[in-house]
């Protein structure tokens, strides 16, 4: 049985007989057929690349100065070494993440059909090197491995309007995604609580914006404040730093703008952008705040498409995430300027005016050759509890090209927007935000998330693109504390995105991950002391 492979198209994956592999690597590879022999690495031994890679190849060697203090010659031909090449066909078997990774006695190679899946197999090369008691140097077991991932969006998202972590923190973020093959990282960058992103052409956004006099501390409806004031933006010459170093770990970076809701900074810092004329200053208090832009404003318009045009410029990605989501519509309902809009334009109903607006917006970024993404709120389902039921009553559709972000409500309404055309990306806050605790969010109920619910018929599957997990700032203020809430819990978080359902097991995960918590506390990740005393017992 060891040596027999089924080979089916990547889709419906590969059954093989090492399924249950202790590899060392997470998220767990396709395929793994593990072979006699090592391969040593020492300060002689060559990284070979051609052309394409050649990026690559300045990736690893920096990783190996840094990490291993070897330093190796990068040549663009030989025989024997670290061999990284492009193979076009292996796009086809593998996907454009895929790659194959094979150790023998005479060389480590690594090929692909993209630049991307080499980098991929280097991710997965890292995880397996053990350093040589005897020398010093690196050795790697005799390995063969074919690996492409479930899903195409594997995201991690930061909170950073609650509280501004910087630089340093997100740099760090993204080595420990691109360590476990997560290729998107969703950067929540504007809320109630803080505009953090420059807008040339609107400077009080982070003169006022990115400032508040105090916090909520405590939890929801908490008196008590910590006293401290709380500041921190990021400048667009930092923003195009930080993309630079996403690009390089093949991390794609996704800005959130909110709108219409959750804009009490932009408000505080241009108050003409508000509906009730209540905000003065950023507001101290987290939850879902009474304002919202004022819709009905050709100025807001205006505005909106001025800083959604600054950020197309900036970011490279072709997506923007508008959030949309907890829209308290009572502050439209008390208007009489929205009132008579909502008229003028034959809507029904707050919920229909919010479609309304979502599409004006979708209608401008597809103009400027970008995709809207926004959480599932824009559909016009009623998800909350705390909405009045006449207020959701819409006839509106959902412009059709909208990336829908499912956070909350009924499964079913995932099926429902399947099939009425969307893509979705799953990320069902029960199972993926990780500012709940470890005994709402245990490790193992991680791991046991499937972004394709349950009952989903099958040819809908491909419109659920992949899955994202949350790290909402709001009660976490420091970053070592921030660290123990997202690890090891993002490794869980990998595995579900990148590995095949046949694939997953949870017995090897943790076998798996004992390995990374080393590497974690080597580089002084905190971690939460506590991660698997909270047990999981899926319902049945």
């Amino acid at each position: 049985m060891k040596n027999i492979r089924i080979v089916l198209p990547l889709v419906l994956f590969w059954a093989i007989s090492s399924i249950g592999q202790n590899t060392g690597i997470i998220p767990q590879p396709l395929s793994v057929d593990l072979k006699e022999g090592k391969y040593i690495i020492t300060s002689n031994t060559p990284i070979i690349a051609d052309s394409p890679n050649q990026q690559n190849a300045s990736y690893l060697q920096e990783l190996l100065k840094v990490e291993y203090q070897k330093e190796l010659k990068i040549k663009r031909k030989g025989g024997k070494g670290i061999i990284l090449t492009l193979d076009p066909g292996l796009a086809q078997k593998l996907g454009e993440e895929g790659y194959v990774l094979k150790v023998a006695n005479s060389a480590i190679s690594i090929s692909a059909g993209t630049s991307t899946g080499v980098f991929y197999g280097i991710m997965s090369l890292r995880q397996l090197i053990g350093e040589d008691s005897d020398n010093g140097n690196l050795s790697i077991s005799g390995i063969s491995i074919e690996d492409g991932p479930r899903f195409s969006w594997r995201a991690f998202m930061l909170d950073e309007s609650r509280y501004f972590k910087g630089t340093e923190q997100v740099k760090k973020l993204l080595d420990q995604m691109a360590l476990l093959k997560m290729n998107v990282f969703h950067w929540h960058l504007t809320d109630d609580q803080g505009w953090r992103l420059e807008i040339k052409k609107y400077p009080k956004l982070t003169e006022i914006g990115s400032f508040r006099n105090n916090s909520q501390i405590g939890g929801w409806d908490s008196a008590e404040r910590s006293n401290t004031p709380h500041s921190g933006y990021y400048t667009q010459e930092e923003i195009k730093d930080i993309i630079a170093y996403a690009n390089e770990r093949q991390i794609t970076i996704i800005p959130e703008i909110e709108m219409p809701g959750h804009a009490s900074a932009a408000i505080a810092a241009y108050p003409w952008l508000g509906t009730i004329g209540e905000i003065k200053e950023v507001p101290t208090v987290f939850g879902k705040l009474p304002d919202s832009f004022n819709v009905s404003d050709p100025r807001v318009y205006e505005f909106l498409e001025n800083v959604l045009s600054e950020v197309m410029e900036l970011f490279p990605s072709n997506i923007i995430h508008i959030g949309g989501d907890e829209v308290k519509f009572d502050a439209w309902k008390s208007s009489v300027e929205i009132q008579n809009f909502i008229k003028e334009n034959g809507l029904t109903s707050p919920a229909d005016l919010h479609i309304f607006f979502t599409n004006k917006i979708s209608n401008y970024l597809n103009q400027n050759g970008h995709r809207m993404m926004g959480w599932n709120e824009i559909l016009g389902e009623n998800v909350h509890e705390w909405q009045e039921a006449t207020d959701m009553e819409v006839k509106k559709s959902l412009a059709k090209n909208t990336l829908v972000h499912f956070w909350k409500g009924n499964l079913d309404l995932i099926s429902k927007a399947v099939h009425d055309g969307y893509d979705i990306v799953n990320s069902y806050h029960e199972y993926t935000y990780l500012d709940y605790s470890y005994k709402s969010i245990p490790l193992e109920k991680s791991y046991s998330f499937d972004p394709i619910p349950e009952g989903l018929e099958e040819r809908f599957h491909d419109k659920v693109i992949g899955s994202g997990c949350q790290m909402w700032g709001e009660w976490i203020p420091e970053a070592i504390d921030m660290d123990k809430m997202v690890f090891p819990r993002l490794a869980a978080y990998a595995e579900v995105g990148w590995t095949s359902k046949t694939r997953k097991d949870y017995s090897v995960f943790r076998s798996n991950l004992d390995r990374l918590l080393i590497r974690w506390r080597g580089q002084g990740i905190s971690l939460p002391m506590n991660f698997e005393k909270a047990k999981f017992e899926e319902k049945k």
